[in-house]
C-alpha cells in the first residue's frame, strides 16, 4: 500500500524547521569554536606564575649565556655571607659542568648583619658597568676571609681589587657613588623579598627554590634539570 504523498503546505513547514535545525547546529557549533579559541588566546597571553618575573630582570648578572637554556639557576647572595663564601667554589665547579646549558645568575641580597656587604654589592655593580662583574665577584668571594666582619669600611680595599683588574677607577668612583647604583642593588633586595628570601645563598632553578644538602645533591638538581 503507498502512502499520499504529504500536501505541499507540510512540505514547506518541514523544510523550514530543517532550515532552523542546520542553522541552529552552525551557530552553535561557531560558538563552540569562539569560546575555544578566545580560551587560548587568553592561555597564551596569560601573565607569568607569581614572582617569576622577580627571579630575574633584564639587568641581572647572566655569569653564562647557554646556545641552548635548559634551565636557570639564580642565586640570591651576600659577598660577606660565609655560607656563600664556602660554597662559592662549588657553584664555580657546576658552572663549568652546566654552564652550556643551564643560565647562572647572581642577585643582591646583602644582609644587615654584615657591615661591608652593601660596600661588596656595590663594587661587584660598579665593576659589572665595566663588564668586569664576574672576576669582582670572584675577587671578593676569594679574599673574603680577610676583610669580612671588619667594622671598619672595607672600600677603600674594594678599590684596591677594582685597579687590580684593570678598571678605569675615575668611573669605579663615580659609579659607586652613584645613587643608580645603589637603587640597582635595593632593587634585588625588593625582588629577593618578594620571592621569600630570608637569609643567603639561596638558590632557584627555573623558578623552584631549592633545598640543598650535600654537594653532591645540588649536581643531581642541575643534571636532573637539563635532561
Amino acid at each position: 500500500m503507498v502512502s499520499n504523498p504529504a500536501p505541499p503546505r507540510d512540505n514547506a513547514r518541514l523544510a523550514r524547521i530543517i532550515i532552523w535545525i542546520v542553522l541552529a547546529v552552525i551557530l552553535i557549533g561557531g560558538a563552540v569554536w569562539f569560546a575555544l579559541s578566545v580560551a587560548g588566546r587568553q592561555q597564551q597571553a596569560a601573565p607569568p606564575a607569581a614572582g617569576a618575573e622577580q627571579l630575574v630582570r633584564a639587568d641581572s648578572h647572566r655569569l653564562t649565556t647557554p646556545a641552548v637554556e635548559k634551565a636557570q639557576l639564580v642565586e640570591f647572595l651576600d659577598f660577606e655571607c660565609p655560607s656563600c663564601g664556602s660554597i662559592h667554589p662549588v657553584v664555580e665547579e657546576l658552572k663549568a659542568e652546566f654552564g652550556d646549558r643551564i643560565t647562572f645568575v647572581h642577585r643582591h641580597f646583602p644582609l644587615s648583619m654584615h657591615p661591608n656587604s652593601g660596600q661588596a654589592a656595590l663594587a661587584a655593580e660598579a665593576a659589572g658597568q665595566q663588564g668586569q662583574y664576574q672576576q669582582m665577584a670572584n675577587r671578593l668571594f676569594e679574599t673574603q676571609s680577610q676583610w669580612a666582619g671588619s667594622q671598619q669600611s672595607q672600600a677603600p680595599l674594594f678599590r684596591s681589587y677594582a685597579e687590580e683588574l684593570g678598571l678605569d677607577l675615575a668611573l669605579y668612583d663615580a659609579a659607586v657613588a652613584d645613587q643608580q647604583t645603589e637603587e640597582r642593588v635595593l632593587a634585588d633586595i625588593a625582588d629577593g623579598k618578594a620571592l621569600g628570601v630570608s637569609g643567603t645563598p639561596t638558590f632557584f632553578l627555573n623558578g623552584e627554590k631549592l633545598v640543598l644538602s650535600t654537594k653532591a645533591d645540588f649536581r643531581q638538581k642541575l643534571a636532573d634539570a637539563v635532561e
